[in-house]
């Protein structure tokens, strides 16, 4: 590891981040005694650390806060990698949900076709992690001494820990083991010091749990959204556990424990579990459901601000971000449909099978029968008006309204005497060819995310105009997170009330009894585009059968006649070229040829050597 990467003067920090706080006195008088002694500047710099976790947003590898600004940190912080622009959509073209429209950072196309190798960086969060623990750990070792309130002080060592474990999280579910640095390490220590090794997988993970422990009490219960509470600490120590458990039964000990955990994966099952339980019994949280549309409700749980159900977001102001000083991130921008100011959208083109995984009201299974699928016509009732509420919610399709109009997907015209018109400036008596849905990539699968997207908001002409906060942790996560944890431990009762409660809200037929494949596939319905399935698939161990295979989409003809829409499969959307493909050292990213140089210490992780 550079020593560059940890000696960080808290000066530039502290000027670069937090101008508009510090100018009540010169900025070449600030001292570090002067900001551990001002409850201000302790919070403007606290604050400055949860701006640059930038992965709290779906997975964003950066966070810049105007045009043309690179990161404090390395040249991996760059402008669409961030937050503010294509970022949070990266992670989905990893998983089974969907491809990438737009190709403006390769969407993962090579790592998803399992072309990961020592020189991959795919969804980096190390630099990063290291200058914000760096940041921490300061605060950690400072505070202490600070003459301001020691109640006060100990409610933001609390937070800064929660957020230093949170980082070793987003590490570990990458890289498996990684070194564990507590404490601020500066240019006269020694080598071993400066340039450590990794720990084991099960020593991260241990860590984080602990951590959680001991300070859920110190951040209190009082809700606060947008800063951890005791039940946002909780959370995470459920999830961390939950994926503990995972990696303890389904995964292999490699490398003498540096990816793998040894284990009893019972333990940490019952860890997150019971903390799970916690926040279920004694959180005060509840799913959000109000009013008789299911569809609308669901979509409601992303565009409105401090529900019923939300422990932890990342909060978005409507301010522009890059260069007005506020808080906004691209994902309306990137991912809404037409009308759109770019005259594109669709940033994220959700494949066939995530929209068949949606089941029907009734419970009944959302797979097609595709011979039947385009034997005949179909109007858009006929073919999705009995889906769980939670499809029109989470992804946008042909005829889906939208700002006083409709999605139009449609590309080909039956004209009344069979014939097809298939070109984009053809017409028959006043109707096009084609809808208008469509750019570089043609009509993509079909289909676009709607989750997260405000229909009431316009956006600009650029990047970076959404307002909508992102939640890092929501309440239906925890019931999830509790009915696998159950499942695991032999308890399918708790497991089938959490998944009911999830299926009630939803406008779907409950469960008679439950399988952990079930639980599963709840999940990855429920928590779709939110970023967890890529990470469930790998820690399940199962990515390399269902990330293994060739994926399809939807085109829809439109016959003039009947106003109903022929409907034909896409198969192998990805091509040949870019089949996605999962092989198993792809389990854990590669540490990478360049940190590895820089410090001779690191162990690269099996098969990238």
């Amino acid at each position: 590891m550079k020593k560059s990467t940890h000696i960080i003067l808290l000066l530039f920090l502290v000027i670069t981040s937090c101008q508009d706080v510090l100018e009540k006195e010169p900025l070449d008088l600030i001292t570090d005694a002067t900001v551990w002694n001002d409850p201000t500047l302790i919070e403007a710099f606290l604050t400055n650390q949860y701006s640059l976790t930038s992965v709290m947003v779906n997975e964003s590898s950066s966070y810049i806060a105007e045009w043309g600004v690179g990161s404090p940190i390395s040249d991996d912080w760059d402008l669409v990698n961030s937050e503010q622009s294509y970022g949070p959509l990266v992670i989905n073209n990893f998983a089974d949900e969907g491809k990438g429209g737009w190709d403006i950072t390769g969407n993962g196309v090579g790592n998803k076709a399992g072309r990961m190798d020592v020189n991959s960086n795919p969804l980096p969060w190390w630099e990063n992690a290291y200058y914000i623990i760096r940041n921490l750990n300061m605060l950690i070792e400072r505070l202490p001494e600070s003459p301001i309130d020691s109640e006060l002080a100990d409610t933001k060592i609390a937070e800064a820990r929660f957020l230093r474990a949170f980082n070793y999280f987003q590490m570990v579910k990458r890289y498996g083991g990684v070194p564990l640095i507590t404490n601020v390490q500066n240019l006269d220590d020694s080598e071993e010091e400066l340039y450590p090794a990794r720990n084991k997988e099960q020593e991260i993970y241990d860590f984080i749990i602990s951590e959680c422990t001991d300070i859920a009490d110190a951040l209190g219960e009082a809700k606060n959204f947008g800063r951890p509470c005791k039940w946002t600490v909780q959370h995470l120590k459920s999830r961390a556990a939950l994926y503990a458990g995972s990696i303890a039964k389904y995964g292999t000990v490699q490398l003498n424990g540096l990816v793998g955990i040894s284990a009893s994966p019972d333990t940490y099952f019952q860890t997150s579990y019971d903390a799970a339980k916690d926040i279920i019994q004694n959180g005060g949280y509840a799913l959000l459901d109000e009013g008789t549309d299911k569809a609308m409700n669901f979509r409601n749980i992303f565009v409105t601000k401090n529900h019923s159900e939300v422990i932890f977001a990342k909060h978005h102001n409507y301010v522009d971000a890059l260069g007005g000083g506020g808080a906004t991130w691209g994902y309306d921008f990137v991912q809404r449909p037409k009308p759109h100011a770019w005259n594109i959208g669709m940033g994220n083109t959700p494949y066939l099978e995530m929209a068949e995984a949606f089941e029907y009201k009734d419970g009944t299974s959302g797979t097609l029968d595709r011979a039947f699928l385009e034997s005949k016509l179909w109007s858009m009732d006929e073919l999705w008006g009995n889906k769980d509420p939670r499809f029109f919610a989470t992804l946008w399709t042909m005829e889906t309204p939208w700002r006083g109009g409709i999605v139009d997907f449609h590309s080909g015209l039956i004209q009344p005497d069979g014939t097809i018109l298939n070109n984009q400036n053809e017409a028959y008596n006043g109707v096009s060819a084609w809808g208008d849905q469509w750019f570089w990539i043609g009509f993509g699968t079909g289909f676009g995310v709607m989750k997260y997207l405000d229909e009431d908001v316009d956006i600009g002409a650029t990047w970076s105009n959404s307002g909508t906060d992102y939640q890092v942790f929501r309440f239906g996560e925890t019931l999830l997170n509790y009915a696998e944890a159950a499942m695991e431990i032999g308890n399918a009762g708790d497991a089938l009330t959490a998944v009911n409660q999830i299926r009630t809200r939803a406008g779907i037929a409950t469960l008679g009894s439950v399988t952990l494949d079930q639980v599963r596939h709840e999940r990855r319905v429920e928590l779709a585009f939110e970023g967890h399935r890529y990470w469930d698939l790998r820690r399940w161990r199962i990515a390399t059968t269902e990330l293994t295979r060739s994926f399809s989409g939807l085109k829809y003809v439109l016959d003039y006649t009947t106003r109903k829409y022929k409907v034909s499969v896409i198969n192998n959307y990805d091509g040949t070229a870019n089949a996605p493909n999962f092989y198993d050292r792809m389990y854990y990213f590669p540490i990478s040829l360049s940190r590895t140089g820089a410090n001779s210490n690191l162990i690269e992780n099996p098969g990238y050597n």
